[in-house]
């Protein structure tokens, strides 16, 4: 089902069957942006809220021409940002104690044949793992398709430094991809 102006028109009236029509066809689309700027479903299915709200507020304002799956997806992306941005030092407090060895220590060798196929799930992942800011910018740079100088404003911090956590983004991907290929080559052997 695809989203009809006649839908629109009816959540604008605050009309809950409407609401609830718009709210179960935007999370299919929009749901897996709140999951490249959250580590975990919870904190994504509040940020899908939080956003989902402030789409609603806007549409009122809006009319009928308008772009709804490109508008919804800016307003969604922007509200990651802000949710991002006020919980900026907050998330700068908090440090993992675990260092690599210890997380290789813990953690659970199996392997089957889905991960052997490294997909667009797999490298979700490794994005999560980057440090918070480093990871925003490098799903804001990579994905959404931000300048530095988009990205430098929205994070309030200089155009350098969006290049140096997208270049440091790179460099960390880089380093466990391939240690994941070294791991799967001496699985095979």
């Amino acid at each position: 089902m695809d989203i009809t102006p006649e839908i629109l028109e009816a959540c604008k009236c605050d009309d809950r069957k409407a609401i609830n029509v718009l709210y179960e066809h935007c999370f299919k689309f929009l749901m897996p942006v709140c999951f490249r700027y959250n580590n975990n479903e919870e904190d994504a299915r509040a940020a899908y809220n939080n956003g989902f709200m402030k789409i609603l507020k806007g549409l009122k304002k809006t009319d009928s021409d308008l772009n709804f799956y490109g508008w919804a997806k800016r307003i969604m992306v922007n509200s990651l940002i802000d949710d991002y941005r006020k919980n900026k030092r907050y998330n700068e407090q908090i440090t993992k104690s675990d260092d690599e060895k210890a997380l290789d220590y813990y953690s659970v060798g199996t392997t089957n044949e889905a991960e052997s196929n490294f997909g667009y799930e797999n490298i979700l992942m490794l994005i999560k793992e980057l440090p918070a800011t480093t990871g925003i910018v490098f799903n804001m740079y990579v994905i959404e398709g931000y300048s530095h100088k988009e990205i430098a404003e929205q994070l309030e911090m200089s155009e350098g430094t969006s290049k140096w956590h997208l270049s440091t983004a790179r460099k960390l991907l880089r380093e466990k991809l391939e240690k994941l290929e070294d791991f799967n080559k001496r699985l095979v052997i």
